[in-house]
């Protein structure tokens, strides 16, 4: 494997201008020189942005977990691949090195063919991090299922509408999981959601929490006797290079989760080239990223792209503030972390704390520090720059999507110079422009505009899993043959991108992507409720946190209020998971809505924020006299 690490500025700009001037080459030099492929492709990229049909490496047959396990045997086999950091800090570390990695995942992989599963089938993967993830996400790969992972958050509700939507034949779960000081009863999460579901013929169960569960007879059964008896060996299944790898959901802001679909051999190129360079990751290092699987960042940057590369990954069971605030710190020190990624929202919840937490750990192996989710605002930036960075790791602040699949926008350390809440300059391959409300490209810089991408990368989403109508709908039609992100973005004077924030109903809290439309549904199922909207409003720790404004109907007049607003957040919790809860609850007699029904969320927004200065033309506004009262009763 080649060492494609980009190491100057001016190899940065030599790059990214032969990837812009020709992209198919550029991506076929580096997909051929750094992977094993079983046949090479007979093309490298077939494209119609309107349809938002995208193929890379056509024709071309490989198995990613080959690339993520096979080939790193001869020379790394003895090497840690995985470090499992469980959430009780008195509990042993796991070291699974790559030969006992290639073992678990060949054992699991037999165990999936047992039970019926064969290439294409999906596979939902509903488990705490524990190593068993990991190598049932790997399994899932080697033998060609379609893996979707459901953060182990979600409500039961949640669960369901995701194994429905996908038509998962079966789950693997857990007994139940540990997150902090609570204990998660997932079997039971499980139990409940598959009474919504009639796809599933199989549940394994693997054994975190030692809870005495019920298994159903013909469809439940524990995982490691199964795991036991399998063989070892599993041949990697020969796979297309767009065949469905994954498929991840996320919120939309309208209408169910959109279940994006990433693809295999476009997926891996992307990931293994981002990781290398965003964290220069050099041979010794031990990488962290500690973003949940169950999310995008999990799966490229804590599995998949350090697995491509031959790295050693940390896997943390636990949270940032347990059993103290020092743990993030604690675990660095104690496995001499070399590259470490997390959120603003992490950042922040620490920051309020006595820097003595930071102070009294040894961080000296630190090289690279990164955040991701959202963009980090300058105080955290700061912060984690001065105490964690020692001002001498640079920040990669880093923007993409899941349904970028990679990282897009990011500095890429000891080579792009940094500034704070900026996410700086395109990875080579990647062509962002700004576009105007009038639909046309911005071309001078100190320019605020929709952040789209015009031309093709090789990790970009294939489809909304089931309705490629919607895929169009929602990323490719606003602005004709670009891929539109639905954020906004300032350039500045030297061409470095800054993030603004979503420009839909989609609220980033605490890094995770919240549809206005999910939540308003669940709280309207409530009894009382007439109606209901949410925004999002800045919150120190979370960067964002929802805004609910609710209508009540009469027959909820006079119920305390206070009982209501538990009601509200728990019908919240059950449907969509605790993430999705509202910080404040005002209710309210109407809504300011135009003549034609819609509502006018950009002044609800300005008054959760607390900025009554100008709410723009409400001329449209059938209820202008709305304004005044919602004002008034504003919850600070």
């Amino acid at each position: 494997m080649n060492d494609y690490t980009i190491k100057s500025l001016e190899q940065y700009f030599k790059a990214y201008k032969k990837s812009v001037k020709n992209p198919e080459k550029f991506w076929h030099k580096l997909a051929k020189e750094n992977f094993q492929w079983d046949k090479k492709w007979t093309k490298v990229l077939d494209f119609d942005m309107e349809k938002a049909n995208i193929k890379w490496f056509l024709n071309a047959k490989l198995n990613i977990t080959t690339n993520c396990l096979d080939r790193h045997l001869p020379i790394r086999s003895e090497k840690t691949a995985i470090i499992f950091e469980p959430n009780n800090p008195s509990e042993k570390a796991q070291h699974i090195s790559y030969k006992e990695l290639h073992q678990k995942v060949g054992k699991m992989a037999n165990v999936l063919k047992s039970k019926g599963i064969q290439k294409g089938d999906r596979v939902c993967i509903y488990l705490p991090m524990i190593p068993e993830l990991a190598i049932t996400v790997l399994a899932c790969a080697r033998i060609g299922a379609v893996h979707s992972v459901v953060f182990a958050g979600f409500s039961a509700t949640a669960l369901a509408t995701r194994i429905n939507d996908s038509e998962c034949k079966m789950v693997i779960t857990a007994d139940g999981g540990y997150r902090g000081n609570k204990v998660i009863d997932l079997k039971s999460i499980v139990d409940e959601a598959l009474k919504q579901c009639t796809c599933v013929n199989h549940v394994l169960v693997a054994q975190r929490i030692q809870s005495n569960i019920s298994l159903v007879e013909g469809r439940d059964e524990w995982l490691e006797p199964l795991v036991n008896q399998a063989e070892v060996v599993c041949k990697p299944a020969k796979m297309d290079a767009e065949d469905p790898l994954f498929i991840l959901y996320t919120s939309g802001s309208t209408g169910k989760p959109k279940g994006m679909l990433h693809t295999t051999a476009g997926y891996m190129v992307g990931t293994a080239y981002t990781f290398k360079n965003i964290f220069n990751y050099q041979e010794e290092d031990v990488f962290w990223c500690t973003a949940d699987i169950g999310w995008i960042t999990g799966h490229s940057y804590l599995l998949y792209g350090p697995l491509l590369n031959g790295a050693t990954t940390v896997l943390f069971e636990g949270i940032p503030t347990y059993p103290d605030f020092g743990r993030f710190w604690e675990v660095i020190q104690k496995h001499r972390v070399t590259q470490f990624y997390t959120a603003p929202t992490a950042i922040r919840s620490l920051a309020k704390e006595s820097t003595d937490w930071v102070e009294k750990h040894d961080l000296s192996s630190l090289k690279v520090i990164g955040s991701v989710g959202e963009p980090i605002n300058e105080e955290a930036w700061h912060w984690y720059n001065d105490h964690v960075g020692k001002k001498r790791c640079p920040i990669v602040d880093t923007w993409w999507q899941t349904e970028t699949g990679a990282i897009m926008i990011s500095p890429l350390p000891f080579v792009t110079p940094t500034k704070p809440t900026y996410a700086t300059l395109p990875l080579p391959g990647i062509q962002p422009v700004l576009m105007d409300e009038q639909r046309n490209e911005i071309s001078e810089n100190q320019s605020v505009g929709s952040l789209c991408i015009k031309y093709p990368w090789p990790s970009i989403a294939r489809t909304i899993w089931g309705d490629h109508q919607r895929y169009i709908d929602t990323y490719f039609k606003a602005f004709k043959g670009k891929y539109f992100t639905g954020d906004g973005a300032f350039r500045d004077e030297v061409g470095y991108y800054r993030i603004t924030g979503r420009v839909d109903d989609v609220i980033i809290v605490s890094g995770h992507n919240l549809g206005t439309a999910p939540i308003e549904d669940a709280i309207n199922e409530h009894p009382a409720v007439a109606e209901s909207a949410i925004v999002g409003f800045p919150h120190d720790i979370k960067g964002n946190a929802l805004y609910g404004f609710v209508i009540l109907k009469e027959t909820g007049e006079y119920r305390d209020r206070e009982n209501l607003r538990k009601e509200i957040n728990q019908h919240i919790t059950e449907h969509i998971g605790a993430i999705a809860k509202l910080e404040k609850i005002q209710f309210v007699s109407g809504l300011p809505k135009t003549r034609s029904g819609k509502i006018m969320r950009r002044i609800l927004r300005k008054i959760a924020e607390g900025d009554f200065n100008s709410f723009g033309d409400t001329s449209t506004l059938l209820n202008p006299e709305i304004i005044d009262e919602i004002k008034s009763e504003r919850i600070s």
